[in-house]
């Protein structure tokens, strides 16, 4: 109809993973420790702070991928890169809340949140990892696809997290 706007709907999901052994308050260090993405998070090169106190609500943190694709015999590099603002964090309710700021991947508004709670009410044995986010439609990407990207992302750290925790055991 003329002299309507379309407006663009959100987008929201949330990723979950069961760690069977771990508990909460194994996993919670490694999460909240916000510029060590890159030891668990395979996609991710390099993790970083570039601003404000570290562990700290205001904190920037730089995280970066290296992608090489290959066209007509010519191989092509680029790094997508993306400024990440912690919002809030919260060690008794093990959970942290971030936004990015500013990138180069077609993101125009991101917020994400993780929690890490336990599966029993003793805490024992086992834990619930959650990745939520809300975020503006990315350009050049369906719901459909970065959805499974943030599944598989969070179900790569958990297990990079498990298998480093048990093997200290």
């Amino acid at each position: 109809m003329a002299g309507q706007t379309v407006t663009q709907t959100k987008w929201e999901g949330k990723a979950c993973v069961e760690l069977a052994i771990p508990t909460a308050q194994e996993v919670w260090p490694l999460v909240e420790d916000f510029c060590n993405l890159h030891k668990w998070l395979p996609t991710i090169d390099t993790c970083y702070q570039v601003d404000g106190i570290l562990g700290q609500p205001g904190m920037v943190r730089y995280v970066a991928t290296t992608t090489t694709t290959s066209s007509n015999g010519n191989e092509e590099t680029m790094i997508k890169w993306a400024k990440e603002k912690l919002l809030m964090i919260d060690p008794i309710k093990r959970c942290l809340s971030y936004e990015i700021i500013d990138n180069n991947i077609g993101m125009k508004s991101y917020v994400g949140k993780f929690i890490v709670s336990p599966i029993n009410d003793d805490g024992e044995n086992g834990c619930k990892m959650e990745w939520s986010f809300v975020c503006d439609p990315i350009e050049g990407l369906r719901f459909e696809d970065f959805l499974p990207y943030i599944e598989t992302g969070l179900q790569s750290m958990a297990k990079k997290m498990e298998d480093a925790l048990l093997s200290t055991r």
